[in-house]
């Protein structure tokens, strides 16, 4: 079944004004023609951005923390210097982006952190590392919010689930399929052309990025009021079909000559986003232990290049729970809030279970539910973010939700720290803290769920 057919227009009320009534047939075949330009390109995007920012945890393993020195401090400092740059560059990115083409924006940024992400492929010492991975920080900053501020753009609530389950998605499979690829890089090129295995390793995903940013114009989307892969009906029907929605702002910017510093404070004051801050850091900073799967798996006992190929089912297995929850969640959208809670719930479950259990065998199955739940609640929080801004214009909008995810960003910078060497093979004070933290996330959200729905 097409993702596009879960459209379900409705008939509009004749006293509306501001809109007319919505060909049922017509709005399933534009939203099978945005489906067919937006998906593939935000996929594979995000696929190539996740394996950009993520493969230092398998060049670590591969042997770039003999090479360059490293010790876990400096491992450390260079995780979450990516992290800085993120947060630095989300917000002002976001305030780019509303005010320009997307078709032009992300294939610039996408150009800018491939070519950096290769770079780094020939670094000698710490401080290298730590300045590349800085700037690709601030040049992936403007992507992932720039996808959730699209989608919330051009689908109505009842289909932004299953969408940023698909951009997740590319993330989930280029965490499985990263660690396969990773190894066979580091293992076949090892010494080719007298370079080490985990130096091609950045070299070629950076250089595939670069490329694919060269050609990803010609296929992205604007906005539903002046795509140019649209006819004039097209883009009509796609601006009605949101106002009736309750989307705000579908048209030409009606905020083009407010001051952008106007724009960040009534982005800022809105009491919207400082509900959502809470509960979607405590899952951004869940998701730093995806840094250091292949050293949770290698810490198994495990060897090297098998670590790699073994942190694939971790990602494979979240497949099972995360189309099927997202599926659900955009049936009922008014559920995605308690679904929130449920999943959280569940992580702090299983991170709990991982402290007390010391089994290899138990604790990589509790690892392949803790990362199903870290997705899950990825896409959930995301959608559940979308549909509660819905009200708010088109650039404030844009605003708050780069100032959501630059703000939960943050919390990558304890997250990547819990994870220390010395606390290896365990990490007790790792899963306990994430325990923990899960359990104020569900909190919130179900705070959350509660304002918004008195309060819509």
């Amino acid at each position: 079944m097409s993702i596009a057919e879960d459209a379900k227009p409705q008939a509009l009320h004749s006293d509306n004004p501001r809109c007319i009534a919505i060909d049922a047939d017509a709005e399933k075949r534009l939203v099978r023609k945005i489906d067919l330009h937006l998906m593939p390109s935000i996929f594979i995007l995000h696929l190539l951005s996740y394996m950009d920012r993520s493969n230092i945890g398998l060049a670590k393993i591969a042997g770039m923390e003999d090479d360059l020195h490293l010790t876990s401090h400096q491992y450390y400092t260079a995780v979450i210097v990516l992290v800085i740059g993120y947060t630095i560059a989300v917000v002002p990115s976001n305030m780019i982006l509303s005010q320009t083409r997307p078709s032009v924006f992300i294939p610039i940024i996408t150009f800018a952190w491939g070519s950096i992400a290769a770079l780094i492929g020939a670094v000698r010492n710490q401080g290298q590392l730590i300045a590349l991975r800085f700037l690709l920080g601030v040049f992936e900053a403007g992507f992932g919010p720039a996808v959730i501020f699209l989608i919330s753009a051009w689908y109505r609530k009842n289909e932004q689930s299953k969408r940023c389950i698909t951009f997740l998605t590319a993330g989930i499979l280029s965490g499985a399929f990263g660690g396969v690829i990773s190894g066979a890089i580091t293992s076949s090129l090892d010494g080719a052309h007298d370079i080490r295995g985990w130096r091609w390793l950045f070299i070629i995903e950076g250089v595939t990025t670069a490329g694919v940013s060269l050609i990803i114009h010609w296929t992205l989307l604007d906005y539903p009021h002046n795509s140019h892969a649209l006819s004039p009906e097209e883009r009509k029907l796609g601006q009605q079909r949101l106002i009736e929605d309750g989307t705000a702002d579908q048209g030409e910017s009606k905020t083009q000559s407010i001051s952008i510093f106007v724009l960040l404070l009534k982005a800022l004051s809105n009491w919207r986003i400082w509900v959502l801050i809470p509960g979607y850091m405590t899952i951004f900073g869940a998701s730093a232990i995806s840094y250091f799967y292949p050293t949770l798996v290698n810490g198994m006992g495990y060897a090297s290049a098998t670590a790699q190929y073994m942190t694939a089912p971790l990602y494979i297995a979240s497949l099972a729970a995360v189309i099927p929850i997202c599926w659900v969640a955009d049936r009922k959208p008014h559920a995605r809030g308690r679904l929130l809670v449920g999943d959280l719930i569940l992580g702090m479950v299983f991170f709990a279970l991982t402290v007390g259990i010391r089994d290899c065998t138990a604790r990589y199955v509790f690892l392949c539910f803790i990362n199903m739940t870290i997705l899950t609640g990825s896409a959930l929080g995301l959608s559940f973010a979308a549909t509660a801004l819905a009200p708010v214009t088109r650039d404030v909008r844009a605003i708050m939700l780069a100032w959501m995810s630059g703000v939960a960003a943050l919390a990558q910078l304890y997250g990547s720290a819990l994870f220390p060497e010395e606390d290896s093979p365990v990490y007790i004070v790792g899963f306990s803290v994430f325990a923990a933290t899960f359990a104020i996330g569900a909190v919130s959200y179900g705070l959350a769920d509660i304002l918004f729905k008195r309060y819509p």
